[in-house]
């Protein structure tokens, strides 16, 4: 056998959304970029804004001695106290430089997390809808995900949460401002399983970390993002700045632990050491001095918001429903009744008309759609045309 039989069968059911993104590369090249309404990946256009330009510029210039040398695994001890100063003002916390480890992107940053605390057959709740790589970040480290259902409106489900927990729960996952939806936890509601979490410690004495992926935190619609850190004790959260200053491809991020977190010492130094074995080694070393200087800059939100707006009149002129995003760049779309559920049916019908949007069962979602935003606003008005002729033509075609 060439490859190891898990890989096999990774590959077998590996990522729709890369899959299409491949799929509307050649469909560009086919038929033009401006006739194919690519919504498939979330891959930010909108550039850095000019303070990372002036900052990398300037780093990159910096010639002193080790600038471009091993440092401590958990990053350049300077660089991690500033993270704590922005991850404390964000979660209402004083921390300090001690619980921060700067990692390789978000992904990475997860990747860290699961293999510190997981022993092999140890659950992870995650509500569904999810981001579909959480499957694999788990059972890299020989976790089981458990998909527990959101509520109707795509908020968590304390009660059916509540009732999944068990002595092999070592985590629960969670996702605000979520991917695919949009959907923001609001403040009660994360204070509720946080209660949730601590009655189960309580009673079974293993209290599960609440685990926090943020990355998209700073794109937020009239709507603040809540507090993890500051809300439940055992607490850790993942975040990178992939989305809030459009850097995916430069990989850096950080996590950060809650304050009153059990066996700090512990925690931190697994974390760090996670983060050589799995051969990150350390995250970016540039990368690390340009977002320590900054900490308040981001994206234009509006950019994204207009969008947002613009793509929801093209959904509504084509009749299509689909879930508010208070948060990120994605539309969670619901397959139209004619398809009886059906979100792969209805994205191949889609194709046809050039248009690529990802089905929702990738995400444990049957019968929706997740269509990304962050693409030109003249490609979204663009697709009008394309939606309702896709709408007029389904199912009979």
């Amino acid at each position: 056998m060439p490859i190891a039989q898990y890989i096999q069968n990774s590959l077998a059911s590996s990522s729709a959304i890369r899959k299409l993104f491949e799929e509307g590369a050649a469909l560009k090249k086919r038929y033009g970029a401006d006739k194919v309404f690519d919504f498939s990946i979330g891959n930010p256009d909108v550039e850095p804004p000019a303070a990372f330009h002036e900052a990398l510029t300037r780093l990159a210039r910096d010639d002193a001695k080790g600038s471009h040398g091993y440092m401590p695994n958990a990053g350049f001890p300077d660089v991690r106290e500033r993270i704590a100063r922005k991850a404390g003002r964000e979660h209402t916390v004083d921390i300090d430089g001690s619980h921060v480890v700067m990692a390789v992107g978000a992904a990475g940053g997860l990747n860290v997390v699961f293999k510190t605390i997981l022993n092999t057959g140890d659950e992870v709740i995650v509500p569904t809808p999810f981001f579909m790589e959480y499957r694999a970040y788990v059972s890299n480290h020989n976790g089981i995900l458990v998909e527990v259902p959101a509520s109707a409106d795509f908020n968590l489900d304390v009660s059916a949460i509540r009732a999944r927990l068990t002595p092999k729960t070592a985590a629960v996952l969670i996702n605000s401002p979520h991917n695919p939806t949009g959907r923001i936890y609001p403040e009660k509601t994360l204070a509720a399983l946080a209660a949730a979490l601590t009655e189960h410690g309580a009673s079974c004495g293993r209290f599960p970390y609440l685990v926090a992926d943020e990355p998209y935190r700073e794109i937020a619609y009239n709507t603040a993002v809540p507090p993890v850190l500051s809300v439940y004790g055992e607490s850790i959260v993942v975040s990178s700045y992939s989305k809030n200053l459009s850097l995916p491809g430069e990989r850096i991020g950080y996590i950060a632990v809650g304050p009153h977190i059990s066996h700090k010492t512990d925690v931190m130094n697994g974390l760090i050491y996670a983060t050589r074995v799995l051969g990150f080694v350390n995250a970016p070393a540039l990368m690390q001095r340009v977002v320590a200087e900054l900490t308040g800059a981001r994206v234009t939100v509006d950019v994204y918001a207009r969008r947002r707006d613009a793509f929801k009149q093209v959904l509504d002129s084509a009749g299509l429903t689909y879930a508010e995003p208070e948060g990120a760049f994605y539309l969670f779309v619901k397959a139209p009744d004619a398809a009886g559920g059906d979100d792969a049916r209805f994205s191949d019908h889609l194709k046809k008309h050039l248009i690529l949007g990802v089905p929702g069962t990738s995400f444990g979602a049957s019968g929706w759609l997740r269509f990304a935003y962050c693409v030109d606003e003249t490609i979204i008005r663009a697709s009008a045309d394309s939606f309702k002729k896709a709408m007029e033509t389904f199912p009979a075609s």
